[in-house]
């Protein structure tokens, strides 16, 4: 269950809240104003108060103001279309704008999940993999873009399957792994990362 806690000071973007359950710090949460969520970083908390950085206006923002704590750190989404697209600090898509500002509580996908990609395996079945490794590849203008078995992921595991060279979006499953317990984890073409967490799942790669 998510903790959630109430306002009670504001001073410019640093807000401080009463919580209601345990948060950590840099955890994500979204602070109601209206039909409005603005988004939010914890910086700092002691004892059942914590402080909080908004990351935009807070105009308009009152003590009683109901907080929502994520219960995950600020991520960013890694994927096809990364590497062609224009970002702000949040991860907006900011070509998807249709004005020349987000509006207030706005945020975008930060991927286009309907596009198509040519994707190319490059992991078989039977495989031995670890986090970072090559399951496959697109293109993406001139770069090809390679498809990695999630950091987050521990341990090494068995490609069980690997779709087949054709178009995919990057919500589909392209492969299934299968850990050392022999449960089953499906893979897609994206993952999201914190971005206060260094990756350490890399090697040497040709």
């Amino acid at each position: 269950m998510k903790s959630t806690g109430k306002v009670t000071g504001i001073v410019s973007n640093l807000v401080t809240v009463e919580t209601n359950g345990p948060v950590s710090q840099n955890e994500l949460c979204f602070v109601k104003s209206g039909d409005t969520r603005l988004m939010a970083e914890v910086i700092k908390v002691t004892g059942k108060n914590a402080a909080i950085q908004v990351f935009e206006s807070t105009r308009g923002l009152k003590n009683g103001n109901e907080v929502e704590f994520e219960g995950r750190m600020l991520e960013v989404t890694l994927g096809p279309g990364l590497l062609s697209s224009c970002y702000d600090g949040l991860q907006n898509d900011l070509t998807t704008m249709t004005g020349v500002f987000l509006k207030r509580g706005e945020y975008t996908n930060p991927l286009d999940t309907a596009r198509l990609w040519d994707f190319k395996p490059i992991a078989k079945a039977g495989d031995k993999v670890v986090a970072a490794d090559w399951l496959g590849e697109v293109k993406e203008g001139w770069l090809p873009h390679k498809i990695m078995v999630p950091f987050s992921f521990k341990g090494e595991y068995t490609v069980k399957s690997v779709v087949p060279e054709g178009q995919y979006n990057i919500e589909q499953t392209i492969a299934v792994l299968t850990d050392a317990e022999g449960e089953e984890v499906n893979v897609t073409m994206t993952q999201k990362w914190p971005v206060k967490v260094a990756v350490k799942g890399y090697t040497e790669k040709p």
